[in-house]
């Protein structure tokens, strides 16, 4: 195992504990006001994280 695997395992169990993290429903609200709520736009997901606001935003339909 190389040494970046090691310190990269189980990472995003506590990704999504970090203090930064904690904004993500307000940070979508903020996204579809944006997009003014148009359900029809299609958001690309750049992959850096655990996928919180697409899983938010997959919620919300």
């Amino acid at each position: 195992m190389q040494w970046y695997e090691k310190l990269f395992a189980n990472y995003a169990a506590g990704y999504d504990r970090e203090p930064f993290t904690q904004g993500t429903q307000g940070e979508c609200d903020f996204i579809e006001r944006e997009l003014n709520y148009d359900k029809s736009l299609r958001i690309i997901d750049v992959g850096c994280g655990t996928g919180r606001h697409t899983i938010e935003l997959t919620k919300r339909g």
